[in-house]
């Protein structure tokens, strides 16, 4: 009987010991220090709603034909994005010329033929090592049988010239001295209308190791208002940042809590979502290999999968604004002073 209450005495004092889960999580956001606000501010700045619509009417023009995966129109926009990075002087992680990931026929469905991601790439200063990656896909669905070309200007334009945006925000930060930490790796993915198979194909021959690779921020449709935000169009569905790190999630909080006010809606990244969009963009491949991610998507509209998906119809403003709290986001995974963790390695939670 002593015995018994020695041992009961010992665990109740161990369990006294051990941190509330609540203080935890208190634990974990009090860590989150923004890295650098006034910086923040000035290359956020250089993302206006102009340049994103420039872009976006290039890049969801009839001249790419729909960017069908393989087809002459998808490998236009390829050359598309090569040719802007090399006039940013952004370099490919491969060197020289060449900014592509080519993947072969055999990968693909049947009658699908070869393809390309797109990679380009801005090298850490203190850990190049660890990277961090933008993602977004850049083929859609081609031209349909009555000859009307679908060219996803949402879907997924609205993320591609995200990108190209935020590139060149870090660009001209290193360019002012203030380089990432962090390697940034801008990842244009192919593929993603027919199974994500371009995120497959990078899963299954990283361009760096997916151990040294912290965080995918994937972008897929962002330049739209769906039904259920028609009264408030201050909004982005922000779907998996709790999923493998709780940190992450704090710190796209943080984020938006500091500089934008975006009403960030939770609701499709409930594990029940009958939607199941977790599962639907590319993200989904990094999720699997255990590396934290961002879905960050608008919610579907009559437009969707449709030739009516055109750059007439995207909300500019709102575009630049969720551009923004995407590149600010990145922007603190590359530059805080600890690196971005999961929870099963988050001490601050075991």
């Amino acid at each position: 009987m002593k015995t018994l209450y020695i041992l009961s005495f010992f665990a109740l004092v161990g369990t006294c010991a051990t941190p509330k889960y609540t203080t935890k999580i208190q634990n974990i956001k009090d860590r989150i220090e923004i890295s650098d606000t006034a910086l923040i501010k000035k290359y956020c700045s250089s993302i206006t709603k102009d340049e994103l619509k420039t872009h976006l009417y290039a890049f969801s023009s009839d001249k790419f034909e729909g960017r069908k995966t393989g087809e002459k129109g998808q490998k236009m926009s390829a050359e598309f994005l090569k040719a802007y990075y090399q006039d940013l002087q952004i370099a490919s992680p491969f060197g020289g010329n060449n900014y592509f990931q080519m993947i072969p026929a055999s990968f693909f469905p049947k009658n699908i033929k070869a393809s390309e991601n797109v990679l380009a790439y801005i090298e850490g200063d203190e850990n190049p090592n660890e990277v961090v990656i933008i993602s977004a896909h850049l083929d859609h669905l081609g031209i349909n049988k009555d000859g009307k070309i679908n060219n996803g200007a949402d879907d997924d334009g609205s993320g591609t010239v995200a990108i190209m945006e935020m590139a060149e925000a870090f660009k001209l930060a290193k360019k002012d001295g203030y380089g990432p930490k962090r390697s940034i790796l801008f990842l244009h993915l192919t593929a993603e209308e027919i199974g994500q198979k371009g995120a497959e194909f990078y899963i299954k021959h990283p361009v760096f190791p997916l151990e040294n690779t912290i965080v995918d921020l994937n972008i897929d449709m962002i330049g739209r208002v769906d039904d259920l935000h028609q009264n408030d169009e201050n909004y982005i569905y922000l779907i998996g940042a709790d999923r493998l790190s709780k940190e992450l999630h704090y710190v796209s909080e943080k984020i938006n809590n500091t500089f934008f006010d975006i009403n960030i809606d939770y609701r499709y990244n409930a594990e029940n979502d009958s939607n199941h969009y977790y599962e639907r963009s590319d993200h989904y491949k990094f999720a699997n290999q255990g590396i934290p991610v961002i879905f960050y998507f608008n919610g579907v509209h009559d437009d969707y999968h449709k030739a009516s998906d055109t750059p007439d119809k995207i909300n500019y403003p709102l575009l630049e604004k969720r551009t923004k709290l995407i590149f600010a986001t990145a922007w603190q995974i590359a530059n805080q002073e600890h690196k971005l963790v999961t929870d099963e390695n988050n001490e601050l939670l075991n």
